[in-house]
């Protein structure tokens, strides 16, 4: 059923952004497709929230449809050596299924608060794993159709793939290796001890706000040397745990984030010559200034 003027803060992780004019839950395929070719029909463009991180929504809103899958869209198995999931399932749900049938490869996902369809959409990784290193093939669905796409046919690179306007990952095949449960528990406890000291996580964020640049620095040191490390504009603050995040320190809107990732691709420019790549993706009528 698509619902109007759904407000989407309460989908995301900073917890700001205005409504969506179009909103939609479908829980099958058949039901996915129905709200694509009603999207097409109307002229309005798609967009999908998973778990509402690594998203930055416009205040004003976004005038097009947003989908959250859920239902079966929203599940995970193991079976055999693969864990077949939902574009809707978070990477949590899809590591603690590989854990119980002592799957391993996907311990890096723990670090990753998303789900796998967007985990596949930006080729999501961590601590040295990616998405596009266990995804053996995805189920594409738009408002033609439905087809299984491999890594090389998603074009797969680091944080993007080729998935275009109105394309939505459905389900995913992640192919894993043999691994005892009690390893796989080993390794994900010492990633999140690491994640825990050096990232905000008690905190609302979007997750990392640049790519790390080709540069001896990441983009998280970079910023650190420009000063910038709790440098607050409005009810948002770069956070002053890592400076590649973005608080919401006291009712921050997404101006307020715009405003602080501008600042700090200006002066990551004007100190390294470096012009940051935003990660985080932008939903509704949102621009980055040139720097």
């Amino acid at each position: 059923m698509i619902e109007e003027q759904v407000p989407l803060s309460r989908f995301t992780t900073l917890g700001t952004g205005g409504p969506a004019r179009w909103f939609a839950k479908p829980q099958t395929l058949d039901e996915l497709l129905e709200a694509l070719e009603w999207a097409a029909e109307h002229g309005a463009p798609v967009s999908v929230v998973g778990l509402g991180s690594n998203l930055l929504v416009a205040d004003e809103g976004v005038d097009g449809l947003v989908l959250k899958l859920a239902g079966e869209l929203a599940g995970a198995a193991a079976e055999g050596d693969r864990v077949l999931a939902g574009g809707g399932a978070p990477l949590a749900v899809c590591l603690h299924r590989a854990r119980a049938a002592s799957l391993g490869g996907l311990e890096f996902a723990c670090a990753i608060p998303g789900t796998v369809g967007g985990g596949v959409k930006m080729n999501a990784g961590a601590y040295g794993g990616e998405i596009g290193g266990v995804l053996e093939r995805a189920l594409i669905v738009s408002a033609s159709g439905a087809e299984w796409r491999t890594p090389d046919e998603l074009g797969l690179e680091y944080r993007r793939s080729d998935l275009g306007e109105g394309e939505v990952v459905a389900r995913a095949e992640l192919t894993l290796a043999p691994r005892p449960a009690d390893e796989i528990k080993a390794v994900v406890s010492e990633l999140q001890a690491q994640r825990k000291a050096a990232q905000p996580t008690n905190k609302r964020t979007f997750g990392s706000v640049f790519k790390n640049p080709d540069h001896e620095l990441t983009a998280g040191r970079m910023l650190e040397a420009t000063g910038l490390r709790g440098h607050r504009i409005g009810g948002a603050q770069i956070s002053p745990r890592h400076a590649n995040f973005i608080e919401n320190a006291d009712g921050a809107r997404s101006s307020d984030a715009i405003a602080l990732m501008a600042e700090a691709r200006r002066r990551a420019f004007e100190e390294f010559g470096v012009t940051l790549e935003h990660e985080v993706q932008l939903l509704g009528d949102l621009v980055l200034p040139a720097v």
